[in-house]
């Protein structure tokens, strides 16, 4: 069955895809439960581009029903390690709000996310945030997505009309190591995935950015091996 054929025989749903293991797991979630799967990833100014092109790598390989990025340059905020000239720490994970913290991203993310699916006729937004195994950020807790979903049934034509929208977080109370065994579950190479912030200029994960560490983590916890390169 072809894409396009998926796309008119079943629900749709739009995923934020990132690039990342979690994006990843989440998207190959949708379609396990039986969804046509829009892909929605976002160049927001990253520090790098091997995220964007893990995204395009992961919506071929699914075969996803269609895969769009969209350009929305945070750099003029700055004000985030993954945005601005500021160093990523790499001495472990902390208790704080690390640096990496993008302003609002999630926040910001699903708000087009849920765009881009009122303007498709889908009702069902996918996001991989995570609340056990992660770096602290505020947009990933559980509270944050229940009142996002509140908000866009209040600001959307849809909900106005008695159509809202449901948001998934499949992985929010996974840790590392259970995201870890779903994709080995599903079937997924973890290497077309990329987590790392601040890749060598060989194109390696580093290895101890926050990222590198929890997903390095996850996957020594779960006994599986990780496909990813690592520098560390």
């Amino acid at each position: 069955m072809s894409a396009s054929d998926n796309l008119s025989a079943s629900p749709l749903a739009v995923v934020l895809l990132s690039g990342g293991l979690d994006s990843m797991v989440t998207a190959a979630l949708a379609q396990e439960a039986g969804f046509a799967v829009l892909a929605l990833t976002v160049d927001y100014g990253q520090r790098h581009k091997l995220e964007l092109q893990s995204a395009a790598r992961i919506a071929d390989r699914l075969g996803l029903a269609r895969h769009t990025q969209i350009a929305l340059d945070l750099r003029a905020f700055g004000g985030s390690a993954l945005t601005d000239a500021i160093d990523v720490p790499k001495l472990g994970v902390g208790d704080d709000i690390p640096v990496t913290y993008v302003p609002a991203r999630n926040l910001v993310f699903l708000a087009l996310t849920t765009a881009c699916a009122e303007a498709a006729g889908a009702r069902d937004v996918f996001i991989g945030v995570n609340a056990l195994d992660y770096s602290g950020y505020p947009d990933c807790r559980p509270e944050f997505i229940a009142s996002f979903a509140e908000t866009a049934r209040l600001g959307t034509k849809a909900g106005a009309l008695g159509a809202p929208f449901t948001i998934h977080a499949p992985l929010q109370h996974m840790t590392k190591a259970d995201i870890a065994r779903e994709c080995a579950r599903l079937g997924l190479d973890p290497a077309w995935s990329w987590s790392c912030y601040d890749p060598t200029p060989e194109g390696l994960a580093c290895g101890l950015c926050d990222s590198c560490r929890l997903r390095k983590k996850g996957f020594a916890e779960a006994g599986i091996v990780d496909s990813t390169r690592y520098d560390i």
